[in-house]
């Protein structure tokens, strides 16, 4: 079988990919542990052969691994890029509590008076609920500690008839001890980790320069020699979580410095993954953001996929990520293809009861393998022999049985293995 189409269905054996991490510290290793991972899981329960190559740190911005998946009659080889942001990421986290706190009330304050927060609500209740979690520990880590101080100034002051200046003091002391106290049950909650980043998105919405730029930057010329090297059949650009904002800016600087990009060589995707870019597109101020909404909403080279699902309560589910967010491009418009994944059919009913308390582990299924064959898992995108647009059009009249064997099945094999995402 060669690259092209088989029965009709596009079919790819060399595949690169892009991928954009979220705002999240582990970097590289971190992420390769949890691609080995989700592999272990995808060769068990698809019964396939698969080959996953080491982890091979480039540079301080790409580190790279190798994948190859086979079955009876087809076979392929990925190449997974990995753009690395850990080393911003870990400044930005281990930088001054200062200024961590002054700006983590900054985004806090501007989402409120700019309407920000409103506008979230209005298009995702659910979001904003999870956003207003995080927001509430981060004010509630300074009232605790400004409350304590204050209960042992007055106590000092009044009940014991100290000194009030030893009174201000012992206050003091008291509100930095509860603060240091605090901190452990505020890193478990991940406070510290999300209010760095809505700090760091929302400079992005105002334009304020930061190393964001040059990341989207390198990411952008990686992407314009990946794609003329034209070493594969699909070029696909993934970016999960705040990593959709940074991949879909990627993407879009890529095509200002190259306007032919996708006329020539590989198949070009770009692939969202609980992407929270509408949160960072309906501030008001991110004229930037809704821009390069527009520029890919309109690219007919490009094929966006945009993965949703309701279960995940820290991304946006059931919502066009276009027009939800004030960019109206008439008839020109041609992207995204919205998926609207259930993390309910890859994932085993035991296992699921417990799976949906958790926040995190919820919102990063999208970049998992689930524990039962399903439609969506993200090792059958990244290195399935399916296109990846195909397959995310056309996952309910494709059978999975061909994912493993390279078959069509017969119409009974399609009701018995096809699993449907879509509600």
């Amino acid at each position: 079988m060669t690259a092209g189409h088989f029965n009709g269905v596009g079919m790819v054996q060399r595949r690169h990919v892009i991928y954009v991490e979220g705002y999240d510290p582990r970097g590289a290793e971190g992420y390769y542990h949890l691609f080995q991972r989700a592999c272990d899981r995808f060769r068990r329960e698809w019964l396939v052969s698969l080959t996953l190559q080491p982890l091979k740190l480039d540079t301080d911005d790409f580190a790279h691994w190798r994948v190859a998946v086979s079955a009876s009659n087809w076979q392929i080889a990925t190449h997974y890029d990995f753009l690395r942001l850990e080393r911003f990421i870990r400044a930005d986290m281990a930088g001054s509590m200062v200024r961590l706190i002054a700006g983590g009330v900054g985004w806090i304050v501007d989402d409120l008076a700019s309407g920000a927060l409103f506008r979230i609500f209005f298009a995702s209740p659910r979001f904003s609920l999870h956003i207003l979690y995080f927001q509430l520990v981060v004010l509630a880590w300074l009232a605790l500690p400004a409350m304590s101080g204050l209960l042992v100034g007055r106590t000092l002051t009044v009940e014991f008839s100290l000194p009030v200046p030893i009174g201000i003091a012992m206050s003091l002391l008291a509100a930095l001890a509860c603060f240091l106290a605090l901190r452990p049950i505020v890193d478990r909650s991940n406070a510290i980790q999300i209010t760095s980043c809505w700090m760091m998105l929302r400079k992005l919405d105002r334009g304020r320069p930061t190393w964001l730029d040059y990341v989207i930057d390198a990411g952008a010329r990686h992407l314009i020699a990946v794609a003329r090297a034209n070493e594969a059949d699909e070029l696909a650009l993934i970016g999960h979580s705040a990593g959709g904002v940074i991949a879909s800016a990627v993407m879009a600087r890529a095509l200002e410095l190259d306007p032919d990009l996708g006329r020539r060589g590989p198949r070009l995707v770009l692939l969202t993954l609980g992407s929270i870019m509408p949160a960072v597109a309906l501030h008001p101020d991110a004229r930037r953001m809704r821009e390069i909404v527009r520029r890919l909403a309109i690219e007919p080279t490009l094929a966006w996929i945009d993965c949703q699902s309701r279960k995940d309560y820290m991304s946006f589910s059931d919502f066009d990520p276009v027009e939800g967010v004030g960019v109206y491009v008439g008839t020109q418009r041609c992207n995204p293809l919205v998926w609207l994944v259930r993390f309910r059919d890859m994932i085993s009913p035991e296992y699921y009861r417990r799976f949906t308390w958790n926040l995190f582990r919820v919102h990063y299924q999208y970049i998992r393998a689930g524990d039962r064959p399903a439609a969506y898992d993200y090792i059958l995108l990244v290195s399935g022999p399916v296109a990846i647009e195909e397959w995310a059009r056309n996952h309910r009249e494709l059978t999975l049985e061909f994912i493993r064997s390279g078959i069509f099945g017969n119409e009974d094999c399609y009701r018995n293995v096809m699993i449907i995402t879509d509600p």
